[in-house]
């Protein structure tokens, strides 16, 4: 008798190491939560070129950086973009005219109501009703869901701190 009890012990042993191990899989694997259990900070993709280098003069007392539709922005501090933003910050960004300006990567800022939000593009597809873009912030595990071309006011260019 003893042997069979030995053995039914092993065999919920490794029922319960194998179970524990898929349900660490499937976290792991995740793309409904976007969180990665043994990694949750994803790599993200580097915001495109906007500014040629044709646009940047260097001179000894000033760097002139040729820009139009532009906005000035200054930043919260809600923790969503750190490292890269947080209070104190101030950066200019671009009044992009497509949506075929703005890339993975780039940050930008974008209206969901009456709140201005400043975000990364992390996906960026089409659905029936056309171009949309995925966002959130460095810091933050969960996305916006879909943006709209027309919710988005910058793409930031500039970064000054």
């Amino acid at each position: 008798m003893e042997f069979f009890q030995k053995i039914e012990f092993a065999l919920i042993f490794l029922i319960l190491f194998f179970n524990l191990f898929f349900f660490v899989y499937l976290i792991n694997n995740s793309s409904i939560t976007g969180f990665s259990f043994f990694n949750p900070k994803e790599k993200l993709s580097a915001p495109s070129d906007f500014i040629q280098e044709k646009d940047i003069l260097v001179e000894s007392d000033k760097v002139i950086i040729n820009l139009s539709d532009y906005v000035i922005s200054k930043y919260d501090s809600s923790g969503s973009m750190i490292p890269v933003l947080d209070q104190g910050a101030n950066g200019i960004g671009v009044k992009p005219k497509s949506p075929d300006e703005i890339h993975i990567g780039d940050i930008v800022s974008f209206f969901q109501g009456e709140e201005l939000i400043v975000h990364r593009v992390i996906e960026k597809g089409i659905d029936e009703q056309g171009v949309f873009f995925i966002t959130k912030g460095d810091d933050n595990g969960i996305n916006d869901g879909k943006i709209r071309f027309s919710q988005i006011d910058s793409v930031l260019v500039i970064l000054i701190y």
